[in-house]
């Protein structure tokens, strides 16, 4: 099983059209089964399509840039946790080719206010991969050292709605630099959780963030706060940073992750 997580920082790229290109023709040429998108924009004065998804909507140009492409076996959920910019209804989607038995979503974040740009949601998908049902989920979570939005709490309700007796991946951006100790990456892991990086056989250094970017303003630093978790351990035959301009080119100010599951 391969699997991708990607921030897309979607519809405030320059060259945002030939960047999504570049996205489609990696997912053709890799052959992901499970793809988990973060800041999935859609313009809130697009037309509705399909339930809360409208034609404005990243994914959904995304799919359709894959289907003129001959991949026209993916699928996907999308669902919004608040406004951005005042134009967009920011979310998070994931995206496979395999059959989705059940998808759903939740606020993890204290605040429901959509308009409060620190409300957050997760998308659950569970999905048939080779006779199995395997959960995931799509992340986009708050900092560590915030007293408005609790990451702890979040976690915590993230981690309540999954099972525990289901094979479970935790996919996106944890706005939590995995390099620093006794912070967000380290509750996770104490959590119970397995980092796909960390025992991987094969790996590279892991950087999915480098300087300043939105939410991290004062950041000069290298940052892995992209990541693959799993609630058990599996054998990860290997993890890459992709998007990086070392594999493929950047398509957003977050690089993605890649990692294949034996």
């Amino acid at each position: 099983m391969k699997f991708l997580t990607l921030n897309c920082h979607s519809w405030l790229e320059d060259n945002q059209e030939e960047k999504i290109k570049i996205i489609a023709k990696t997912i053709k040429e890799k052959n992901y089964d499970v793809i988990a998108l973060q800041e999935v924009n859609q313009h809130i004065e697009g037309n509705l399509v399909c339930g809360k998804v409208n034609d404005r909507n990243f994914a959904l140009v995304l799919l359709n840039e894959l289907k003129q492409l001959g991949c026209s076996e993916y699928k996907m959920l999308w669902d919004y946790s608040h406004i951005a910019y005042g134009i967009y209804e920011e979310g998070i989607s994931i995206i496979t080719k395999h059959q989705i038995e059940e998808g759903h979503s939740f606020f993890v974040s204290r605040s429901k206010d959509k308009a409060f740009w620190k409300c957050r949601k997760v998308l659950g998908a569970s999905i048939k991969i080779n006779e199995e049902i395997i959960d995931f989920y799509s992340c986009h979570l708050g900092w560590w050292q915030d007293d408005e939005e609790s990451f702890t709490e979040q976690v915590d309700k993230l981690l309540n709605d999954t099972k525990k007796d289901r094979l479970t991946f935790l996919m996106g951006d944890f706005n939590n630099n995995a390099f620093v100790r006794n912070e967000g990456y380290d509750y996770l892991i104490k959590k119970g959780m397995y980092d796909t990086f960390s025992i991987a056989r094969e790996r590279d250094c892991g950087v999915t963030v480098k300087g300043k970017i939105a939410g991290w303003d004062l950041n000069e630093n290298d940052l892995r706060i992209d990541l693959i978790l799993a609630n058990q351990k599996v054998d990860v035959k290997y993890s890459k940073v992709i998007f990086n301009n070392i594999n493929e080119p950047i398509v957003s100010d977050h690089y993605g992750v890649e990692v294949e599951i034996v």
